[in-house]
C-alpha cells in the first residue's frame, strides 16, 4: 500500500511545527511571545549615545552576507543586539535530498536559541516560550509521548530545556572602563568603538555574581571570521593588532 494515499488524512508534524514556530514572530521580526521583552533593563543615556556613534555598517553587511531585508525590520544591527532574540537554529524531520523517501513523518524537531540581554532570566525566558506553546493548544511534556498521550491529545510538543547564563553589562561610566578605552586608544589612530552589548555566550554572570568582578570585552577578530562554523579564521592583521591592543590593556595602570 502506498503511503502517499494517507497524505491528506494523517496529521503532518512538519506542518504543525512550522505553524507553531511562525506564531512566535510577526512579519517585522518582533517576537510575539507574551512578555518576551518585559524584563529588559533599558539602556542608559550614555549607552544610547554610544549606539548613535556606532558607524553605519548595516547596508555594507547586507551586501557582503547577501540579504536585502533584516529580520528586525526598521532596527539597526546595534539596536537589535540590545534586545532579546529568538532564533530557529534548525529543523529536522524524515529525509530530504538524495535520501528522501515517500513517507509521512511521525515527528519533527526544532532547535530554538534564546539570546538574552540585561534583565532577562534564562529560566523565565524559557518558560515564556513554553507558555506560548501551551496557549497555541499544545500539550507540553518533557518526555517521549506515550501511546496514551498520543491518543488523548491532538497536538503534543516534547520540550527539552537547555542550560543558560544570564546577560550582564558593565557601565561605560566606570573609571576602569575609561582607562581601558584610553589604553586601547594608544594603539590606533582611529576612534575606539564602544558599544554597551556584544553577542556571545560567555560565563559573565559567574564573573559578576561569584567573583564580584567587573568585566570589559575587547574583541580583536575580524567580523567575517565564520565564528563557530566551518573555516573559522582570524586575519593576520587582526592577530598582530590584537597583540598590541591586549598588551596595552595589560600594561595600563588599571
Amino acid at each position: 500500500m502506498h503511503s502517499g494515499h494517507y497524505g491528506n488524512w494523517v496529521p503532518n508534524p512538519v506542518m504543525t511545527l512550522v505553524k507553531l514556530l511562525a506564531s512566535m514572530k510577526d512579519e517585522n521580526g518582533r517576537v510575539t511571545i507574551k512578555d518576551f521583552y518585559s524584563d529588559v533593563i533599558p539602556l542608559s543615556a550614555r549607552e544610547k549615545e554610544a549606539l548613535k556613534n556606532t558607524p553605519a555598517v548595516d547596508k555594507e553587511l547586507k551586501k557582503i552576507i547577501g540579504f536585502a531585508r533584516e529580520d528586525m525590520s526598521g532596527k539597526t544591527l546595534m539596536e537589535s543586539i540590545n534586545l532579546p532574540s529568538l532564533n530557529i537554529n534548525g529543523i529536522e524531520s524524515s529525509n530530504v535530498g538524495t535520501i528522501q523517501a515517500n513517507v509521512i513523518p511521525v515527528s519533527a524537531t526544532a532547535v530554538i536559541d534564546l539570546r538574552l540581554v540585561l534583565g532577562n532570566d534564562w529560566k523565565r525566558q524559557q518558560q515564556k516560550v513554553i507558555d506560548h506553546i501551551t496557549r497555541q493548544g499544545f500539550h507540553v511534556t518533557d518526555h517521549e509521548p506515550t501511546d496514551e498521550e498520543r491518543n488523548r491529545y491532538q497536538k503534543i510538543v516534547q520540550v527539552t530545556r537547555g542550560v543558560g547564563d544570564n546577560a550582564e553589562r558593565t557601565s561605560m561610566d566606570l573609571p576602569i572602563a575609561k582607562k581601558v578605552v584610553a589604553a586601547v586608544q594608544q594603539t590606533t589612530k582611529g576612534r575606539v568603538l564602544q558599544v554597551p552589548t556584544l553577542g556571545g555566550s560567555l560565563p559573565l554572570e559567574d564573573l559578576v555574581k561569584v567573583l564580584n568582578a567587573k568585566f570589559l570585552i575587547v574583541p580583536i577578530a575580524n567580523f567575517d571570521n565564520n565564528q563557530h562554523a566551518e573555516n573559522e579564521n582570524i586575519k593576520l592583521k587582526n592577530f598582530w593588532e590584537g597583540i598590541e591592543t591586549l598588551a596595552a590593556v595589560m600594561m595600563a595602570q588599571l
